[in-house]
């Protein structure tokens, strides 16, 4: 049996398809697969990496930060900065934008990123992953203007990928011409292509979502859950593990739907726009499915701040449907 390309291999050969190509989104790509390679290799390491626990502080948002997120982004932001390929960076652990360091070359890309999503399941070994967009730094603004730059809805991103790390490391990546899936071979240390152009279900009887906050949900996303669990549903079942990107993982290949509504504690939502709904988003939609704050698709919302949050409905469209016309935001 013939070995499969390896993402190495593939993205190249994605490049030879321009012929105006630099090299440099190529070079870009190549460097996140290696930071998210290590984060693989350290997470595999467990306790006999000193790499478990809490760390001393809690990130911008307020949250307690996990060694393994102090890792994982130091790991993306070391690797990722010295190429020439990026004007600047930034992350879920840091408060405001990272610029790139004066002792290497700038270039015309943004990268931004949550290094290890789902923090609270480090310790217990449940799945944890990545999650990653790249942007075009616009022409028309000054470099200077870095939050220009930086806050441009989703359907500009020009590539997105999430990695999780469970059983096997697994990276799902889209440059907007379909969703691609390599699978990291241990015995050669390279990502093998396992999927190309996966298409998520167009429906699912399975739906996502921390339940136990019903009562500060919407009434709309409560008699959602309400039919989801009557009789007339016929068989719809939750599946929930509270990593974000195990969750859309699964219902990526299994179809279904992921929700993180609004709640009363947080009416503006939860996840980060940014580095968490517009990539799964792009991902989504590029798999043939969709997702939504209630009010709009996530790809079309103009952010206004670095970690601004929103809620998130996202998965098979038919599911996505449903779930709006019960909660038409």
């Amino acid at each position: 049996m013939p070995l499969k390309s390896t993402l190495t291999e593939f993205i190249i050969g994605e490049q030879r398809k321009y012929n105006y190509a630099t090299g440099g989104f190529t070079a870009l790509l190549n460097d996140i697969r290696l930071a998210c390679k290590r984060i693989s290799y350290l997470i595999g390491k467990g306790a006999l990496g000193s790499a478990l626990g809490a760390a001393p502080a809690t990130n911008v948002q307020g949250e307690r930060q996990m060694k393994l997120d102090v890792m994982a982004n130091d790991i993306f932001l070391r690797t990722n900065e010295w190429g020439g390929h990026l004007a600047s960076m930034v992350s879920e652990e840091l408060e405001a934008v990272y610029p790139i360091p004066a002792q290497y070359p700038r270039g015309r890309y943004l990268l931004v990123f949550d290094p290890l999503d789902g923090s609270s399941n480090i310790d217990v070994n449940v799945s944890i992953g990545t999650i990653f967009s790249i942007l075009h730094r616009l022409e028309e603004s000054p470099a200077t203007h870095v939050m220009d730059h930086i806050l441009q809805p989703g359907y500009k991103q020009i590539a997105a990928g999430y990695v999780i790390y469970s059983s096997s490391t697994v990276m799902a990546y889209t440059t907007g011409d379909g969703v691609h899936m390599f699978t990291l071979d241990p015995s050669v240390g390279a990502y093998r292509l396992c999927q190309e152009n996966v298409t998520m279900p167009p429906s699912g009887k399975t739906y996502s979502i921390n339940e136990a906050y019903y009562r500060q949900f919407p009434k709309g996303i409560q008699d959602y859950l309400d039919w989801a669990k009557s009789d007339e549903a016929n068989g719809y079942g939750l599946r929930y593990i509270g990593s974000l990107v195990a969750d859309f993982h699964r219902t990526l290949l299994k179809g279904g739907v992921f929700l993180y509504p609004p709640t009363k504690k947080a009416p503006e939502g939860k996840l980060r726009l940014l580095y968490e709904a517009n990539p799964l988003a792009f991902i989504a939609e590029q798999a043939g499915g969709s997702a939504t704050d209630g009010h709009r698709r996530i790809l079309e919302k103009v952010p206004t701040a670095l970690h601004e949050r929103t809620p998130l409905i996202i998965g098979s469209r038919a599911e996505v449907d449903r779930v709006l016309s019960f909660w038409p935001g």
